[in-house]
């Protein structure tokens, strides 16, 4: 898993990514992750992510057309790379490996 590695917050963002695909942009993306999560989620956080995981090699932008709703402002689409699929990959396998791992027990406060 070394050079994938993933916060928590940003694997949700690259989550959320994947999960709107052709309409992954700034709001769809606040909106989506505070509806699924039930985090309250700051625009700025967002955006740091974004550009953290943009620069990491996990996401790729575009810019769309200039709409009118938006007072001809253009959105800017993301879209997960492979590099960015692999670090999802990677992050689930782990976490389903630990859980698999988990002792019964464990998971019932220790009671027999």
């Amino acid at each position: 898993m070394k050079g994938t590695y993933l916060g928590e917050f940003e694997e949700l963002v690259l989550l959320t990514v994947a999960l709107l695909y052709d309409h992954a942009y700034g709001v769809a993306l606040l909106e989506e992750i505070i509806e699924r999560s039930g985090r309250s989620v700051s625009v700025g956080a967002l955006h740091s992510a974004l550009e953290r995981l943009e620069t990491k090699g996990f996401l790729r932008s575009r810019m769309g057309e200039a709409t009118a709703e938006r007072g001809g402002r253009r959105k800017r689409y993301f879209i997960l790379t492979p590099i960015g699929e692999k670090a999802l990959r990677d992050v689930r396998d782990l976490r389903e490996s630990m859980w698999k791992a988990i002792p019964q027990t464990a998971l019932t406060g220790g009671a027999s």
